[in-house]
């Protein structure tokens, strides 16, 4: 099992500037698409409990680029788990051009914190992640780091 969610995406041209390139806003939608569309694979119970009064609010986020990207790239966007709190998640992605032949290379690198509200828009309260979600993400947790001598 891969360490990784994977969303494949090829990049079309409403999502480049006027000099061909990969405007930057699309790497945080990429985000969060890539987040939705792990809910739908491995949490469905999540997106109906959000139908309800369960709130997601990102809280940060973050993308570091390392190249360009232009029209008809295809990318490898790849979610991993990076922390889980008690009411908050935080993501780490990697952005990945896949050439023709099936060369990789890292182009961008991002980050995102969540965290889990309930309650009316006017007073929404932190609760716990949800139990489907843990469950979901166990497959993808961070290993263990060693623990140093020192």
């Amino acid at each position: 099992m891969a360490d990784h969610f994977e969303y494949r995406h090829v990049v079309g041209f409403e999502e480049t500037n006027l000099v061909g390139n990969v405007y930057y806003v699309n790497y945080l939608r990429w985000q969060g698409r890539c987040r939705e569309l792990f809910l739908r694979d491995h949490a469905p119970e999540v997106l109906t409990d959000v139908l309800g009064d369960l709130k997601l609010f990102t809280l940060k986020v973050d993308c570091e680029f390392f190249a360009e990207i232009s029209v008809f790239d295809e990318l490898s966007v790849r979610m991993r788990l990076a922390e889980l709190r008690q009411t908050q998640v935080e993501f780490t992605f990697d952005y990945v051009r896949i050439d023709a032949e099936g060369a990789e290379r890292l182009v961008a690198r991002g980050r995102q914190r969540v965290a889990f509200m309930r309650g009316p828009n006017t007073a929404t309260a932190p609760t716990p992640v949800p139990e489907a979600l843990v469950r979901a993400l166990e497959a993808y947790a961070p290993s263990p780091r060693p623990r140093s001598s020192v």
